[in-house]
C-alpha cells in the first residue's frame, strides 16, 4: 500500500494481509489523527488502493461505521497477537459477526484475469476482510504478527517473508532511519 505520511516521504508498506491493510485507515486513541474513514467514498477509496483493487464499492454511512468497528477490532486483536496475549472476546465476536456475511466472490475471464463478481458492496468487502482476519489469526502467520520496531511507528504487519526476521514496517522508512541512526552512533563513538 502506498503510504503518504505528513512527516516525511511517501513509501510502500506491505502489511502481509488484507485485514492489516484496513488498519492504515486510522483508529481509536493515538490513531484518531490519521482517521480517513469519514464517508462512504472513503471506504470505496480504501478498497481501490487495497489488495482488493475494487473500482466501485457501494457503501452507506452505516457501512462506514461498520468498517471502523471492524477495523478497531482487528487492531486490538493484532496488537494482542503481536504481544503474545489472548484476543479480546468482544473483538473476536465483531470479526466473526462480519465474517458471517457473504464475502466478495472471485471470478476470472477467458484471458485469466481475476476480478470480483458484482455486487461489490460494503458488507461483502467487510466480510472478505473479516475472513482474512480469521485466516491470519488462526493460521501459521499468527506467530509472525508484529509491531514495527521503530519507537515512533504504530504500524503493524504480518511477516510473511521466508526467513521470518522482518522488524520494520518498511525498509524504505523505519528500517532506513534505524540504519542511519546506528551509523551516526557508530561514528560518534569513534570520535
Amino acid at each position: 500500500m502506498p503510504m503518504h505520511p505528513a512527516d516525511g516521504a511517501s513509501f510502500l508498506f506491505d502489511p502481509g494481509a488484507l485485514c492489516l491493510e484496513l488498519l492504515t485507515t486510522g483508529g481509536p486513541d493515538e490513531l484518531a489523527r490519521w482517521e480517513v474513514l469519514h464517508a462512504p467514498g472513503d471506504l470505496a477509496a480504501w478498497a481501490r488502493v487495497s489488495r482488493l483493487r475494487l473500482e466501485d464499492v457501494r457503501a452507506s454511512e452505516a457501512h462506514v461505521t461498520d468498517a471502523r468497528r471492524l477495523r478497531d477490532a482487528v487492531l486490538r486483536v493484532t496488537r494482542a497477537a503481536a504481544r503474545g496475549r489472548t484476543f479480546p472476546e468482544e473483538d473476536v465476536a465483531e470479526i466473526n459477526r462480519c465474517a458471517a456475511e457473504p464475502p466478495l466472490v472471485p471470478v476470472m475471464d477467458a484471458a485469466g484475469t481475476a476480478s470480483w463478481a458484482a455486487p461489490a458492496d460494503a458488507p461483502r468487502v467487510l466480510s472478505t476482510v473479516a475472513r482474512d482476519a480469521v485466516d491470519l489469526f488462526t493460521g501459521p502467520h499468527v506467530e509472525r504478527v508484529r509491531e514495527c520496531a521503530a519507537h515512533d511507528c504504530l504500524l503493524l504487519f504480518a511477516d510473511t517473508s521466508r526467513p521470518g526476521r522482518r522488524r520494520w514496517c518498511s525498509m524504505e522508512r523505519c528500517g532506513n532511519r534505524a540504519k542511519v541512526r546506528a551509523l551516526r552512533a557508530r561514528r560518534e563513538s569513534r570520535r
